[in-house]
């Protein structure tokens, strides 16, 4: 699973799945009305790269949906807490 993989990785700190979301879109000249998946991943700018890479390479979809939001605002303890999570570890 794609959420599992990012937050076993460090590369989010959370990850919330909203199952069944209608989409309608363009692809291949054809109007698609499909349900999908929505994946909220809590990540840092620093890991957004690593972030798109690991979806990429595991996602069914050609070219699945991957934008960036920034964080506007936020609890100083949660957004140390994603800071956290997603650090990089050093040798043990």
């Amino acid at each position: 699973m794609i959420a599992n993989e990012l937050v076993r990785n460090r590369l989010a700190a959370c990850v919330n799945i909203v199952p069944k979301i209608y989409s309608v879109y363009e692809w291949d000249n054809a109007i698609q009305n499909d349900t999908e998946v929505l994946l909220l991943i809590k990540s840092t700018i620093a890991r957004e790269k690593d972030v798109y890479s690991t979806v990429q390479s595991l996602h069914s979809y050609d070219t699945p949906e991957l934008i960036t939001l920034p964080i506007q605002n936020g609890s100083d303890a949660y957004l140390q807490w994603i800071q956290h999570s997603v650090q990089v570890q050093g040798p043990e």
